[in-house]
């Protein structure tokens, strides 16, 4: 997560500190979210690189069956391949709400429509066990697990604790761990440091032109 160097300096592994996972129910929704990364800071001199996970059909069945969500022969389709983009993006929509102000139909609606693509059917397993189960058996009937994990994770609560962090240059999705889940940035000592010493000076510069 970090080193030491010559004089103490403290030298943050941004990709290191910013992948902490969430919980194992919530593995997939997060990892989803996060296949789009739009951060442009620069960090100890180095711009960090954007980078989208699923820029094709093809990468899209790579990116599922490398976490087992489908079969090595899996087909996207261009019609399926639009529908998982619709509903990442309206995930990031959805996350980037505070967690207070998530009920309303102005922060679900896009989500809702998204997860149509996606329905789920309830199911009850040999030992009365019950399951969220796809109701598409295509081959991007793997993706249903991010409804079935929004599902129980707004049901238990801890959806509320996986927000985007609020750095407009960052807009990475995190687990909030912390006991009052009050945070506002992935890494506080790296995006709400540049936020705080922005607002900052910008407050430094209103005194100035006040006092001149």
């Amino acid at each position: 997560m970090q080193e030491t160097g010559k004089n103490d300096l403290i030298v943050f592994d941004v990709e290191a500190v910013a992948k902490v996972p969430g919980p194992d129910a919530l593995a997939n929704l997060y990892d989803f979210a996060n296949t789009l990364d739009v951060r442009h800071f620069t960090h100890h001199g180095v711009p960090h690189r954007q980078d989208d996970e699923l820029t094709s059909a093809q990468a899209l069945a790579v990116w599922m069956v490398q976490r087992k969500l489908a079969r090595p022969d899996a087909k996207i389709t261009p019609a399926m391949f639009e529908a998982a983009l619709a509903l990442r993006a309206s995930l990031r929509d959805y996350l980037q709400h505070d967690p207070a102000k998530r009920r309303s139909k102005s922060a679900t609606g896009a989500l809702n429509a998204a997860i149509a693509s996606f329905l789920l059917r309830a199911e009850l397993g040999n030992e009365a066990a019950a399951a969220l189960r796809p109701v598409r058996d295509d081959a991007l009937s793997g993706l249903s697990v991010v409804a079935a994990e929004l599902y129980d994770g707004a049901r238990d609560g801890s959806l509320d604790r996986l927000k985007m962090c609020a750095a407009d240059e960052c807009r990475r999705v995190f687990f909030d761990r912390s006991k009052p889940a009050t945070r506002r940035w992935c890494m506080s000592n790296l995006c709400g440091n540049r936020v705080k010493t922005r607002a900052y000076r910008e407050r430094q510069r209103v005194v100035r032109i006040c006092e001149a």
